[in-house]
């Protein structure tokens, strides 16, 4: 049990060094929660976007009635 209480005062900075190591763990965690969120949001536009795009079919039929082929005949 001294081994560990040792390590946990780490020479008397533990004070110093396991709050450290808590802040960095904190940040980093709320980097990937952000980063996920975003990623999310991001797909949810592009869904979004993609439904207001007209269909391939209907994109291709429409160019193919504005072409100068289709219009001389």
């Amino acid at each position: 049990m001294e081994s560990f209480s040792s390590l946990l005062n780490m020479g008397g900075y533990g004070g110093y060094v396991w709050p450290s190591y808590a802040l960095a763990a904190l940040v980093m965690i709320g980097v990937v929660v952000a980063s996920v969120r975003a990623a999310r949001a991001r797909e949810a536009e592009l869904e979004q976007l993609q439904k207001m795009r007209p269909s391939r079919r209907r994109r291709e039929a429409a160019a193919a009635a504005q072409s100068p082929e289709s219009q001389a005949s």
